[in-house]
């Protein structure tokens, strides 16, 4: 079967509304951000010449979820509120996003997810982030893209919603990390890994992407499921589900940049990012770039 990326999935529900995407009625065309690569072209290529493929239809999901401390958040919040479940993945980041610009004209939305991995910085796929002709890009983002941080649901109390302001690319993989508004200092990160993953390695996904391959709409909640380390390789790993796949427990369209972790040493520690897999929830391998090759370039550009 072939394998299509997260975002390439569903691709024709989308070409017959991009016309009809304007600034009145940009919500008809929503479209998710991620511009993904397709498997016959995942080796690895500089950041210009990476191939791209439209992706399905997507609503940015409600980026306007009420967090602690409102409107000038300071990335501190106040004590959980009686009653609500523990977070176990509080790392977890829903990117949303209602203004990316159309090379036609107008606008739409888009989405993503990632992992926070230092107070003012989070890990994703690079293609969540672009200019119009679909070129992976560092810089200021020319949209608005909003992280939802710290959450169960977009109705969680407890978190964050700040805004992207600058991000980097990776020269060798589908990752980027992305600078906050502000920085969090009441969730702790995800550690970076100290070596690669191994075959066989037991390891976790949590992203906020779509419940179906057909009607692409970020989930009001978060997703999480079990996978297995299949291959190793250069840049990027494979992996394959260690129970049947639903759209609950596996990546979909918006799943782009979720993370995969393991504990080590009593840390949670992130191994790979999502790129793209099968249809959800189709059997069939997922593919994520590497973060381990690419430590050493993650301190220097996030100073720490």
């Amino acid at each position: 079967m072939h394998v299509k990326s997260r975002s390439a999935q569903r691709a024709s529900l989308r070409l017959g509304a991009v016309a009809a995407a304007t600034v009145l009625g940009a919500g008809l065309a929503g479209a998710y951000v991620g511009l993904h690569r397709t498997a016959e072209a995942e080796t690895a290529k500089p950041v210009s010449n990476v191939a791209v493929a439209r992706s399905a239809g997507g609503n940015a999901g409600n980026a306007s979820s009420t967090v602690s401390g409102g409107a000038g958040n300071t990335g501190k919040s106040s004590a959980q509120p009686p009653g609500l479940p523990d977070h176990p993945t509080p790392f977890s980041v829903k990117l949303s996003s209602k203004d990316i610009p159309e090379k036609g004209g107008g606008v739409r939305t888009g989405g993503c997810s990632g992992s926070l991995i230092a107070p003012q910085w989070i890990v994703t796929a690079g293609h969540c982030f672009h200019d119009l002709d679909g070129t992976r890009v560092s810089g200021k983002p020319g949209y608005t893209m909003t992280a939802a941080i710290g959450k169960l649901t977009d109705s969680d109390p407890r978190g964050h919603v700040l805004t992207v302001v600058d991000t980097r690319q990776s020269a060798v993989n589908d990752l980027a990390l992305a600078k906050l508004s502000e920085p969090v200092t009441d969730i702790e990160p995800l550690a970076l890994p100290d070596g690669p993953p191994d075959p066989g390695q037991h390891t976790t996904f949590v992203g906020w992407g779509s419940l179906s391959s057909k009607v692409v709409v970020q989930a009001d909640h978060i997703k999480r499921g079990d996978f297995q380390v299949d291959q190793v390789r250069k840049n990027e790993i494979t992996l394959e589900p260690l129970k049947k796949r639903t759209v609950e427990n596996s990546p979909c369209p918006d799943d782009s940049g979720s993370p995969f972790f393991v504990p080590v040493k009593g840390k949670n520690t992130l191994i790979a990012v999502e790129n793209f897999g099968p249809d959800c929830p189709q059997p069939g391998i997922e593919t994520a770039a590497r973060v381990d090759q690419l430590v050493s370039w993650i301190r220097g550009e996030i100073g720490s």
